[in-house]
């Protein structure tokens, strides 16, 4: 086949052509990358700063309306249900605490008949509170030996009477016994039953260990 070649002018014009496509096309291509890289980020912070902001609603005090409407509601409905389960606590607690003092002043206040028994036992109750040994038995049995349970007998005839200082009472005691053993909180009367018993009880664990311990004239 014979060979054909176009003249140079013509080859020169249309490799110039092709040229000039190609770099036209790779020129668009890199504008095109170029622009996408280099706009991208401008675009997407330009759509950030011109994009209108989220705007909270508020409520008529200028807090936000969540937070408003909590603290109108929520928050203080919650604060008065707290306190006042706070103050029922407190009042129930009160109201126990004046029942268990009630309680506690019935047991300590006692009701003793007014006779040889209640005196005995009254005089017992104040000797354990003053740890003043003695026991029922023992105030009992002397007593009765002293004075036959007479709260108002009065020994008239020993060395005592006749010092002019004679023994009075269930126990028989003189008076300055009484003032030297006086226990607190009792009549301050030489023949009161329960105030003679205490006496004559702190005189004896004083001089014989107990009441107990007496058998005789002491």
């Amino acid at each position: 086949m014979p060979s054909f070649t176009l003249p140079r002018a013509v080859r020169m014009t249309r490799i110039t052509r092709t040229h000039k496509v190609a770099v036209a096309v790779l020129a668009a291509a890199g504008a095109t990358s170029g622009l996408a890289l280099t706009s991208a980020p401008d675009t997407a912070q330009a759509a950030s700063e011109h994009a209108p902001a989220a705007v909270k609603p508020v409520s008529a005090n200028g807090l936000p309306a969540k937070k408003a409407d909590d603290a109108r509601t929520g928050r203080p409905v919650t604060a008065s249900v707290a306190d006042h389960i706070k103050v029922t606590a407190v009042a129930k607690q009160h109201t126990a605490q004046q029942a268990a003092n009630r309680s506690a002043e019935r047991k300590a206040v006692k009701n003793y008949p007014n006779n040889l028994d209640g005196w005995i036992r009254e005089a017992l109750d104040i000797m354990h509170a003053k740890g003043i040994p003695g026991s029922y038995e023992g105030l009992h049995r002397n007593i009765m030996r002293e004075s036959s349970g007479n709260p108002n007998a009065v020994n008239d005839w020993d060395i005592n009477a006749i010092n002019g200082i004679p023994s009075k009472g269930l126990l028989q005691v003189i008076q300055p016994t009484f003032d030297r053993y006086h226990v607190s909180g009792t009549a301050n009367k030489l023949t009161d039953p329960v105030a003679n018993i205490t006496a004559a009880a702190n005189y004896a664990a004083d001089r014989y260990g107990s009441i107990d311990n007496v058998n005789s004239a002491y």
